[in-house]
C-alpha cells in the first residue's frame, strides 16, 4: 500500500539491509545524509538539468559498479563532496571495506547549492560524514529540513525572494515480496505541485502571501517589470532522490526504474530538470527477493507515486503556534 503523506518528523519504514545516518552543522545551517548497504547493493544513475554536482557516478552508468556500500546525500555544492569520503574511511575503519580488489568502498554521492539565504562558507567535510554513518540506523529517516536536506529551498524561479524552505522526503510500499522505498531532497527551481495540482511551496509572493504556478506567473507577465529578472533566473538548485527496491533486477531493469520514476517527478516539481537543477537519481536493490510480481513496468509506475508521496512530505510542517 502506498504510504500518504506523513507530517511527523521521522519517516518509519520495514526495510532490512538499508541503514540511514544523518548529521548537520548547525552553523551553516547543512548537513549530510547517508545510505548505507552493509551486505552492498547494486546501483545505476539518472542524471538530469544542466547543472549535476556528483562522485563516482560514472562508475555506475557504465555499469562497471555493480557492488556499491553506500549513497551519500550532501549539502555544500561540490565542496560537500569531501563528505564521502569519510564515509569512505569509516567503512575501511570499522572493517566493513577493505584495501583489496573487490573490498574497496564505493560511494556514489551527490550534492545540493545550499548556500542560497545564507552568508557563510560552511559546508559537509570528512568529519561530518563520517558522523552521518555512524548515526545510521535501520527503520528510520528524519523528514524535513535535516541532513542535506537542511537548508534546501524550492520556487526559486523568479529569484530568492520568492524561494521557501523545504526539505528531505520519504515514501515506502510493499507489494507482495517487493518492498519500494523513496528519499528525495528537494532543492528545486520548481514548485512542489500535489496531485490536484494545487501548489503547495514554493513561488511565494512576499508581499501577498499566495502561492502561483510558474507557468501561471508567467502568463501574468509581472515577472517583466522586474529589472534584476535575468539575474534573479541564475538560482542554482537540485533535487537527489534514491530509490531502493529488495528485488532482484538486473542493469537494464534497474535503468529503466530510474529513467521512468526521475521523469515522473516532474508532475510533482514544476518546472523540472531546468539548466540550473543538476537533479540526480539512484536506484538501488539489494537482490534480497527473487520475484516477477508486480511486473517491472508495473513496479516503476508504483515507485513514480511514492517518489510524488516522498516529495510531498519534504515540506516541513507549518511552525506550532506560540501560546
Amino acid at each position: 500500500m502506498i504510504s500518504p503523506r506523513n507530517r511527523s518528523p521521522l519517516f518509519k519504514f520495514n526495510f532490512p539491509g538499508l541503514r540511514i545516518g544523518v548529521a548537520e552543522y548547525a552553523a551553516g545551517p547543512t548537513g549530510v545524509t547517508v545510505f548505507e548497504f552493509p551486505d552492498r547493493a547494486f546501483g545505476v544513475v539518472d542524471s538530469r538539468g544542466g547543472a549535476p554536482g556528483s562522485s563516482l557516478t560514472e562508475t555506475l552508468r557504465m555499469g562497471f559498479g555493480r557492488y556499491i556500500n553506500a549513497i551519500v546525500f550532501c549539502g555544500g555544492s561540490t565542496y560537500g563532496l569531501e563528505a564521502a569520503s569519510g564515509v569512505a574511511a569509516g567503512l575501511l575503519q570499522s572493517g566493513r571495506a577493505s584495501a583489496k580488489w573487490g573490498e574497496v568502498a564505493v560511494v556514489p554521492a551527490a550534492v545540493v547549492f545550499d548556500f542560497k539565504g545564507r552568508d557563510n562558507t560552511v559546508h559537509p567535510d570528512r568529519a561530518l560524514g563520517l558522523q552521518a554513518l555512524k548515526a545510521a540506523v535501520e527503520r528510520r529517516f528524519p523528514l524535513g529540513p535535516r541532513g542535506a536536506g537542511a537548508f534546501v529551498h524550492c520556487g526559486s524561479y523568479f529569484g530568492e525572494s520568492y524561494m521557501e524552505r523545504s526539505g528531505q522526503g520519504a515514501a515506502f510500499g510493499e507489494f507482495g515480496q517487493t518492498k519500494l522505498a523513496v528519499f528525495t531532497v528537494v532543492n528545486a527551481r520548481g514548485v512542489i505541485v500535489d496531485r490536484s495540482g494545487q501548489v503547495l511551496l514554493g513561488n511565494r509572493d512576499a508581499h501577498g502571501g499566495s502561492r502561483s504556478s510558474i507557468a501561471a506567473h508567467l502568463a501574468t507577465g509581472n515577472h517583466l517589470d522586474n529589472t534584476t529578472h535575468a539575474a534573479n533566473y541564475l538560482s542554482d538548485n537540485t533535487t537527489l532522490t534514491l530509490v531502493v527496491t529488495n528485488r532482484t533486477l538486473d542493469q537494464v531493469q534497474l535503468q529503466r526504474l530510474a529513467i521512468q520514476t526521475h521523469s515522473s517527478m516532474a508532475r510533482a516539481i514544476q518546472p523540472f530538470h531546468t539548466s540550473r537543477d543538476g537533479d540526480t537519481l539512484f536506484a538501488m536493490s539489494t537482490a534480497d527477493v527473487q520475484t516477477d510480481q508486480p511486473d517491472v513496468e508495473d513496479l516503476a509506475v508504483y515507485a513514480s507515486e511514492l517518489t510524488w508521496d516522498a516529495v510531498l512530505n519534504s515540506i516541513p510542517p507549518p511552525p506550532t503556534p506560540r501560546g
